[in-house]
């Protein structure tokens, strides 16, 4: 059994509030960890079942009458009726932990959750395994830029294996399960199923073309011309179907860095697949060898962190401040971290031998309003060690096995 970081995270919440919303993309573990965390009283319904769903949209009240609460219901955006239902009861019964819902949804959820659920329920945004949930890391904390921690070296051939196959837990719980068998049923499952629940995609071998296009192009510069290009479409549809895979939670868009006192920054946010491994399978790579000698190679390692970052604040139901840095005359910063007032920029590199050069972009966000703090180098170097006075050489390891 894999242990979770929001493990933690749901028993506060359960305490807290009447309502837990466990969303995130398809099979990242949702309905398995609630299984596990659930009260013994608590009944668990599944929304897949046809006639309980017919049930469930067609007389949400007295459905919610033969499953009282406390009450676990899985795939519940496809009775969205039953919120306001659920809203009724809480507010008549005004206890803490009656229901737990997961959904793998997140647009159709949050517009019925802040419209009918306000106040009443805690979110926690689910997503697949992290470095550290893999390795079954104990304690594992926050990576936070005030206080980087000494934590042993991964090698590079053990990161690119780890990119490639990335975080789905079924890849872990089935060993002998073959990814690409793996990954093309999760495509053909999320395109057949979730984004006909979304949208009325139309062309469905249009959508595969820039499903592919956009994971090739993961730790890249949005750019909706390209992938409109790629897959025979207009831009407009372009910007519809990236939305699709922003609010299915497959896509996190980092958003750049913006200052009233820099003038020529860029306005568009990269793409960060937040499974590295379903990116790998869809871009075509057939080895966690071919990945590592590619010249997309970079781009992964920093989706990879990206993603690792993003994936331990959401378990937390924290949403990290972070941005790049990218002006017109395209010097970037690849990673800013936001906090008290403070700004601490990060470069991610594929080498075991940073230099000095490789921050130089560090001053170009000296000139305004906020305090710089310390930042570094996220590399392949063994130990955890000064740069220069304010910056460091940083492990991957002390990021995504923070402990």
């Amino acid at each position: 059994m894999y242990s979770r970081e929001a493990e933690q995270m749901i028993k506060e919440v359960n305490k807290t509030f009447p309502v837990l919303l466990v969303t995130g993309p398809r099979q990242v573990g949702k309905t398995t960890l609630l299984l596990n965390l659930k009260p013994q009283n608590m009944e668990y319904i599944t929304l897949d079942d046809e006639v309980l769903r017919t049930q469930a949209q067609e007389d949400p009240k007295l459905f919610l009458e033969e499953h009282p609460a406390p009450l676990l219901i899985d795939e519940v955006q496809y009775a969205p009726r039953l919120f306001s239902y659920i809203k009724i009861n809480v507010d008549k019964e005004q206890k803490n932990g009656m229901y737990w819902l997961t959904g793998s949804q997140q647009f159709h959820l949050m517009n019925n959750v802040s419209e009918s659920l306000a106040g009443r329920v805690g979110i926690i945004n689910l997503n697949s395994f992290t470095y550290s949930e893999i390795k079954r890391v104990k304690n594992k904390k926050l990576f936070d830029p005030m206080t980087l921690n000494k934590v042993p070296k991964i090698s590079v051939n053990k990161i690119f294996e780890i990119i490639f196959k990335g975080g789905m837990p079924r890849l872990y719980m089935e060993q002998e399960l073959s990814t690409n068998l793996y990954f093309q049923g999760y495509i053909d499952t999320y395109i057949s199923r979730d984004v006909k629940l979304l949208t009325n995609v139309g062309n469905e071998s249009s959508f595969r073309k820039f499903i592919v296009s956009v994971a090739s192009k993961t730790g890249e510069q949005l750019n909706y011309t390209t992938l409109a290009n790629d897959a025979g479409v207009s831009v407009p549809t372009a910007i519809n179907w990236l939305s699709i895979l922003t609010t299915s939670g497959l896509v996190y868009l980092l958003e750049p860095f913006m200052s009233s006192s820099l003038k020529r920054l860029t306005h568009i946010p990269k793409i960060i697949f937040m499974d590295t491994g379903l990116a790998c399978y869809l871009a075509g790579f057939s080895s966690a060898k071919e990945l590592q000698m590619s010249s997309s190679s970079g781009h992964f390692l920093e989706s990879f962190i990206i993603s690792e970052i993003v994936k331990s604040y959401n378990a937390k139901g924290i949403r990290p401040n972070i941005s790049y840095y990218r002006d017109k005359e395209k010097n970037e910063i690849d990673l800013l971290f936001y906090k008290n007032n403070t700004l601490y920029p990060f470069e991610i590199k594929k080498t075991a031998l940073p230099t000095k050069e490789m921050i130089k972009n560090f001053k170009k966000i000296k000139s305004h309003d906020k305090k710089i703090g310390q930042g570094g180098i996220i590399c392949f170097y063994d130990n955890l060690t000064k740069l220069d006075e304010t910056n460091y050489i940083i492990p991957i390891s002390s990021v995504i096995n923070n402990h």
